[in-house]
């Protein structure tokens, strides 16, 4: 006995330590909440960003990188540029993804933080970009000075966007060809006629919800700043 346990004991011991690593990794990819995504500042959160900054998304289909210009859109640029800087997209998938229109993304896969941002919108910008192809534009609703999180990026000319008050604030500037193999078999909602989720219910559900009836979605595995 005591020869067959010297013998195993090692392999033993090597499966032991794999299992460790491994509940050690998917503990870290775990995203955490921090205290400025929970309790935002408002004198941080209304703090201008710099003039130009690259955001790299790491994503499961592989990475791309978006310039902003915070000229084209100052409080589009203020808000993304806290929110990327405090980790509110990592884990957040692309909900929305419609070929030859858009790749959305932006409801955080915590309902309790998406219920908080809901309500921290902010003015709107005059539109000074166009969306055209690569283009990043903030989306928004039908009443003025209303957007918070969602962010999309144009796969094609939706310059008809521009005259209905969506202000790009920036590029993809590196990766489109990763945005455009994002996941879109599910399409628009079922409400707008596709088989996707409906914010709705994303709202009040998260990623919980994403996982449970949309598992092919692509998702952002961190988005951070690169340079500015």
């Amino acid at each position: 006995m005591k020869n067959i346990f010297r013998i195993f004991a090692p392999i033993l011991f090597f499966f032991f330590m794999v299992f460790v690593i491994g509940c050690s990794k998917q503990e870290e990819e775990q995203p955490t909440l921090t205290e400025k995504l929970l309790n935002p500042d408002p004198a941080e959160l209304n703090q201008p960003s710099p003039s130009s900054f690259k955001v790299k998304f790491e994503t499961s289909k592989g990475n791309f990188v978006i310039e902003v210009f915070r000229n084209w859109s100052p409080y589009g640029a203020d808000r993304f540029y806290y929110l990327v800087k405090n980790g509110f997209y990592n884990n957040v998938r692309f909900f929305r993804v419609v070929e030859g229109f858009m790749a959305q993304f932006g409801y955080h896969g915590d309902p309790q933080v998406t219920a908080i941002w809901s309500e921290m919108t902010f003015p709107d910008d005059p539109v000074k970009g166009s969306n055209l192809r690569g283009y990043v534009t903030f989306a928004k609703g039908a009443a003025p000075n209303s957007r918070s999180t969602n962010i999309f990026i144009n796969y094609g000319d939706n310059s008809y966007l521009d005259r209905m008050g969506f202000s790009p604030i920036g590029k993809v500037v590196e990766g489109m060809e990763v945005v455009d193999q994002l996941y879109s078999g599910y399409g628009d909602s079922s409400s707008s006629g596709g088989r996707g989720p409906e914010q709705s219910i994303l709202r009040t559900e998260g990623n919980e919800y994403l996982n449970r009836e949309f598992p092919n979605l692509d998702y952002i595995k961190k988005a951070s700043i690169i340079s500015q």
